[in-house]
């Protein structure tokens, strides 16, 4: 089964409704190396990467080739007075489970190995399939399996934290370095390089360019540059960047993706929102009362608590390690949590006008989207201490009930602030912000 490539579009053809703050904008020929911005609220909706075909499955398999290094030596050795142990990196979730906190070792297994290495599997997949579709002319196959290996890919992008827990090992590591002798294996440094090369990698993809290898994007009728999400005359698809008409029933899908259509509903995505906003401010509360984590030194147990693991570093005179987890584990979540209920209050009023406040608030939501994985360093520091540090009576230790609470706040955050719809800041009068035609500008990839 077979199905025509999209050939050379005019500009006319290639019309994306920016996801955040809803104006229709005609994308322009772009070149390899730029991007187009949005001319009123500044997201990227397209860029070009210089040779794009290859890149992205270089990255790709050197990011396969250090992850099974990764995998396949010591990554971390501990010992004390004489004793010690050593563990590989999949020992940090085989710990969690004999503790029986299934949920902590699923989570570290998903988001630090399963979904970095079906992405980036992905990824090469689809960009040689893509380089295949170009140079034959048409898609071969099912395109409903290349659909759905492309709604997956974006799927579980945002959940990748392949980099978080770099921080997190090396905060660990600075925790116990005063207390025992720390040895770093063949597969720490070859899981340093991956984490920068799966960043890299995750920086090459574009999501309308991409999809635009297998499928054109289809132009509708009646739709043009300029109108808004409040135009009532179309529905953007989240996945594709496809202009839909209006759906006529709850169950209508993308004319191009075959993804569910969302029509814009600020009240249905900000009870949703406010939903997980309450349930993890329900959460951090023992997540701030319970031990963190129990330490068995000398056959004596302690716990320590989020804020007291901040003391303790301070006293210790790891004062930088002792910012980093402050600020990660109890300004941010806060911060995240005052901010996004500010803008569901804002957004539960009515849409504003002024371009400039519409402008604010978006750039407050996506700082806080941005930063809400990072809250993630304390449970993967107790992870890797866990998994580490099991020397029966002499030392030892063992996760707490806070681990779990505290990694529920950082998932109904991120999921809070991943269901609420931006363009909700944006009235009718709302004016474009740098001018009515669209330029594009040096994307430095």
């Amino acid at each position: 089964m077979t199905t025509r490539t999209p050939q050379q579009q005019t500009p006319s053809e290639l019309m994306i409704a920016c996801e955040e703050c809803g104006l229709v904008v005609d994308i322009p020929d772009i070149k390899d190396g730029q991007k187009a911005d949005c001319p009123r609220c500044g997201h990227t909706l397209a860029k070009r990467i210089i040779m794009p075909f290859h890149r992205p499955l270089a990255y790709g398999l050197a990011c396969l080739i250090m992850l099974i290094l990764s995998l396949s030596f010591p990554f971390l050795s501990f010992s004390v007075n004489g004793m010690g142990q050593q563990i590989m990196l999949l020992n940090a979730a085989e710990t969690l489970q004999h503790f029986e906190n299934s949920f902590l070792a699923l989570l570290l297994m998903l988001t630090v190995l399963v979904f970095p290495a079906v992405y980036i599997m992905l990824v090469m997949y689809l960009y040689y399939r893509a380089a295949h579709v170009k140079r034959i002319g048409y898609v071969s196959g099912n395109p409903k399996t290349i659909k759905l290996l492309c709604r997956i890919l974006f799927k579980i992008q945002p959940w990748l934290m392949v980099d978080v827990f770099l921080i997190g090992v090396l905060v660990s590591l600075v925790k116990i370095s005063a207390l025992a002798h720390i040895g770093m294996g063949y597969s720490f440094w070859a899981f340093c390089i991956y984490s920068v090369l799966v960043v890299k990698c995750v920086s090459l993809v574009d999501r309308t360019w991409l999809w635009d290898q297998f499928f054109a994007m289809k132009h509708l009728e009646g739709v043009h540059d300029g109108d808004t999400h409040l135009s009532n005359n179309h529905v953007g698809c989240h996945v594709c960047n496809q202009i839909n008409p209006l759906p006529d029933s709850h169950h209508a899908k993308c004319i191009r993706c075959e993804s569910k259509l969302h029509s814009f509903n600020p009240s249905h995505s900000l009870q949703y929102s406010w939903a997980y906003l309450i349930a993890s401010i329900i959460f951090y509360i023992p997540a701030n009362l319970y031990p963190m984590m129990y330490t068995v030194s000398l056959g004596q147990t302690e716990g320590s608590t989020i804020m007291g693991g901040v003391v303790m570093l301070w006293k210790m005179g790891s004062w930088p390690i002792a910012l980093v987890i402050f600020i990660a584990s109890i300004f941010i979540p806060m911060a995240k949590m005052f901010a996004l209920a500010w803008l569901y209050y804002c957004a539960g009023k009515k849409p504003n006008d002024s371009t400039r406040e519409s402008v604010k608030r978006l750039k407050i939501y996506r700082m806080t989207e941005f930063i809400g994985r990072w809250s993630m360093v304390d449970i993967f520091v107790v992870a890797i201490l866990v998994a580490l540090v099991q020397l029966k009576n002499l030392m030892a230790i063992s996760p707490g009930p806070a681990a779990i609470c505290f990694a529920t706040v950082v998932v109904f955050t991120m999921l809070s602030a991943m269901n609420f719809d931006p363009r909700v800041f944006w009235g009718e009068k709302s004016k474009i912000n740098h001018g009515s035609e669209l330029n594009t500008t040096e994307s430095n990839q």
